[in-house]
């Protein structure tokens, strides 16, 4: 059975007032979130989707910016359901929630040793987050009210969301440290990329061949590639630091 789109709104504030201007609002909402601290204006959710955490959440239970999960639920206000079109991105039968309250993601690796209290193992409720961003409104003002030499136009937005992200596809560089399930990755590099980690990496996230695609053809020779002198003197650093370390701590080795 196909399952509804939901959109999460963003709360944003200027001087702890909510924003009225509907260019202002549609611009907030519609940045980057790597512009807004990682808060994103319009975060679509579907029940069964991969997500990501993007903030530190309580570090001591592995509740961390990039930690990986299933999304589940959203618990929300009832009365802050919308059908009307917010962005023509998503499809006409979105439900648009402007007020969340908290969302249930499914944790493989949770380090939260007991359940909460009507929720299945490895659920963890997470809340919304609090960030503050500055954008300059300069260019969405109207002719009539551009501002003057000497007038500022940089605003400072409080945006109160959920620190989450859509997973489907991350980057090389996000899953660094992860051990993931399965993997599907692209061997065929921009141009002019010469470093190691960019292969390294990817191969490196899965525990076994079986679990691992590789998407297209790509040229034998990206396995190939050696290490820069940097990375050589870094690995050289790091093998003296080991050898240094089992003489120092024998009796741990």
């Amino acid at each position: 059975m196909e399952q509804a789109l939901i959109v999460c709104i963003a709360q944003d504030c200027c001087k702890d007032k909510p924003i009225e201007d509907p260019r202002l609002v549609k611009t907030l909402l519609e940045l980057c979130d790597s512009k807004t601290e990682h808060l994103p204006g319009l975060l679509p959710l579907v029940p069964g989707m991969p997500v990501i955490l993007t903030q530190n959440i309580a570090i001591e239970l592995g509740l961390i910016n990039g930690m990986s999960g299933i999304f589940r639920q959203l618990v929300y206000e009832e009365d802050s359901v919308s059908t009307g079109v917010i962005s023509e991105t998503f499809p006409s039968n979105t439900r648009y929630i402007r007020k969340p309250l908290y969302a249930i993601i499914e944790v493989v690796r949770s380090k939260v040793e007991c359940n909460f209290e009507q929720l299945g193992s490895n659920l963890v409720p997470i809340p919304l987050m609090e960030q503050t961003f500055r954008i300059n409104i300069a260019d969405i003002l109207p002719k009539d009210k551009k501002p003057k030499p000497n007038q500022k136009t940089i605003l400072s937005i409080k945006r109160r969301a959920l620190p989450l992200v859509p997973a489907h596809s991350i980057t090389t560089h996000k899953s660094q440290g992860q051990t993931l399930n399965n993997v599907v990755i692209d061997l065929k590099l921009p141009n002019r990329t010469d470093d190691i980690a960019a292969i390294y990496v990817p191969l490196s996230r899965v525990k076994r061949l079986t679990d691992l695609v590789i998407l297209r053809h790509f040229d034998y020779k990206t396995l190939l590639m050696k290490p820069s002198k940097s990375q050589l003197v870094e690995i050289e650093r790091l093998d003296k630091l080991y050898i240094e370390t089992q003489l120092r701590s024998a009796q741990w080795f």
